[in-house]
């Protein structure tokens, strides 16, 4: 059915198209039968001690007000990420603010955090419960002078009701954010996030998502701080500001973050580099041009334990994760490999 509303939809303006598809998932018709595969189990495994389905996962910026999380996981996913939510309701930036670059199957994004806010979030999950693993990706809003204070007022306000909460501080879209990939403001966010999680008995595993345009140097730095302060997953990683110069489409020189195709082997070989760097033992979210069982493989295959996507599901409609699971288990029979666990970093 996707491919024959695509052209229609591909009319619209991305964020009207985006609107669209959230009141579409509201109404929650279709039945969760419909996105199951044959031998599904050897795809399920783990994701922060949490047994999950299958390794698909919807990464942060789709639902991003935690509208339509429910009817997400009825599509088939293992896991969903809601957000990025902020302590207050924000609009984001001016519009237009988001790109399709058909040639490159990519989009250019500057939305810049528009979201419901943490209060109208928290209690719109506490009255609808996940049926699912829920993430909640959280940050600064853009006129707060000491970002650290929003973040802890986040993860105060929202761990709860989250099967983990990620600490984004990789968009491109807020000023200053990517600033936390420093060793020093890095270790004073991950102390105050420590410090509120004793206080007030927060057990909820954290995640730290990542810039695909970090720095070779600064690697080293940031994963002996995850292993000091024992954050238990990374995302690898975020949209990038660049890799622009071998892209067709027009719009390709809009300002924000670039993701799909061109992000795909940016990510890989920094998951890849993250994998050998803690030797495994960090879990790693991989994201980035996942839009294949090949693809999302490939992840998996080079270090990380499960993937997300978005990107893909614009181009390839909510069958997606449908057709990605199929691929991978196949995959997997080709490889006699027994579950998708085994996959992880087999070619890092």
């Amino acid at each position: 059915m996707f491919s024959i509303l695509r052209p229609y939809i591909f009319s619209l303006d991305p964020e009207a198209a985006h609107d669209l598809a959230i009141k579409s998932l509201k109404i929650n018709f279709l039945p969760k039968g419909i996105f199951k595969v044959e031998n599904e189990q050897f795809l399920e495994t783990q994701l922060l001690n949490k047994k999950i389905p299958n390794p698909i996962g919807l990464a942060a910026g789709f639902d991003k007000s935690a509208e339509v999380y429910n009817s997400l996981f009825k599509l088939g996913y293992g896991f969903v990420e809601v957000g990025t939510i902020t302590p207050k309701r924000q609009l984001g930036n001016t519009k237009p603010r988001v790109f399709r670059l058909e040639k490159d199957q990519a989009l250019i994004n500057r939305l810049g955090f528009n979201n419901h806010g943490s209060e109208i979030v928290s209690k719109r999950i506490a009255e609808n419960l996940p049926t699912g693993f829920l993430g909640i990706n959280v940050g600064p809003n853009k006129d707060t002078i000491n970002k650290e204070e929003d973040y802890y007022l986040c993860l105060s306000r929202l761990s709860s009701l989250a099967g983990y909460l990620t600490i984004n501080i990789s968009s491109p879209n807020t000023e200053g954010l990517r600033d936390f990939h420093d060793q020093k403001e890095l270790e004073k966010l991950l102390t105050g996030l420590n410090k509120i999680k004793k206080d007030k008995n927060i057990y909820k595993p954290l995640v730290i998502k990542l810039s695909p345009d970090i720095n070779e140097d600064n690697i080293s730095n940031i994963i002996e701080l995850i292993f000091k302060f024992k954050i238990e997953g990374i995302i690898v990683s975020n949209t990038t500001d660049k890799n622009r110069d071998n892209l067709f489409d027009i719009q390709k020189n809009e300002k924000g973050g670039l993701s799909g195709q061109p992000l795909k082997n940016l990510s890989t070989s920094l998951i890849k580099k993250f994998y050998k760097d803690t030797k495994g033992k960090i879990q790693i979210i991989g994201v980035g041009g996942v839009d294949s069982g090949k693809s999302a493989f490939e992840k998996i295959s080079a270090g990380a334990n499960v993937v997300q996507l978005y990107t893909g599901m614009v181009y390839k409609g909510p069958g997606i994760v449908k057709d990605i699971k199929k691929e991978l288990i196949s995959i997997l029979f080709k490889e006699k490999l027994k579950n998708i666990s085994e996959a992880v970093g087999i070619n890092a």
